[in-house]
């Protein structure tokens, strides 16, 4: 029997008998060997980014990432490329805060808030944790500057849900408008953040603890 496929019964196995995370390099190597679409995809090639957690300005009020990378799984990131295409006709584009997040940062994130409406569960991982789940917002081409949204990102409050509508109307087609062009390509929202969204057949990929330097270097 061939390696990888030694490899992705080893996985199962793994997964049924409790959480398994990819721990290193040369595992995820293994499994996009087996499976080229579980392979990360940097989104500045095609994208702005604006990683806060590569900076203190975020929630945790630390340094989270040691480097400023946004990174999805292939199929996640054809389908951000092709809304970038269809957003370009419209002078907007998405702008990209978070992609594949280590487990390690998940694990540290829960500790100050424990609210799974806000932040994944490590004892369940997080989409993010599969480089199948993207935080992002829309911005003007023209003048690079983001469009008025319900919040600000990583707002842990009411007014971040998809639902919430005591809000001023720009605002909320600002978000339908982002949320009507990522479902369309293939991503689902996340209710309690309006920022946030999983790429359909997210279950297909392992959770992983690789440092984001790590990767594609």
């Amino acid at each position: 029997m061939r390696r990888p496929v030694v490899l992705l019964l080893l996985l199962v196995a793994c997964a049924s008998s409790g959480l398994y995370v990819v721990p290193d390099l040369a595992t995820y190597q293994r499994t996009v060997a087996a499976d080229p679409s579980k392979e990360l995809v940097d989104v500045s090639t095609f994208a702005p980014i604006d990683v806060r957690y590569a900076t203190t300005n975020n929630f945790m009020k630390m340094q989270l990432y040691p480097v400023a990378r946004v990174l999805l799984r292939k199929p996640a990131a054809d389908a951000l490329r092709d809304i970038q295409a269809e957003l370009a006709k419209e002078n907007l584009s998405v702008k990209v805060f978070d992609g594949y997040r280590p487990y390690r940062v998940t694990k540290a994130m829960w500790e100050p808030i424990k609210n799974p409406d806000f932040v994944a569960d490590p004892a369940k991982g997080s989409r993010h944790n599969r480089g199948a789940a993207v935080d992002l917002t829309l911005i003007d081409l023209r003048t690079g500057q983001e469009l008025v949204m319900p919040t600000p990102y990583d707002d842990f409050t009411a007014k971040a849900r998809q639902d919430f509508m005591d809000l001023p109307a720009e605002a909320i087609a600002n978000r339908a408008k982002l949320r009507e062009v990522m479902t369309k390509h293939g991503f689902e929202p996340l209710p309690s953040e309006w920022w946030h969204f999983d790429f359909g057949g997210w279950q297909k990929f392992e959770l992983m603890d690789i440092p984001l330097e790590n990767v594609g270097q």
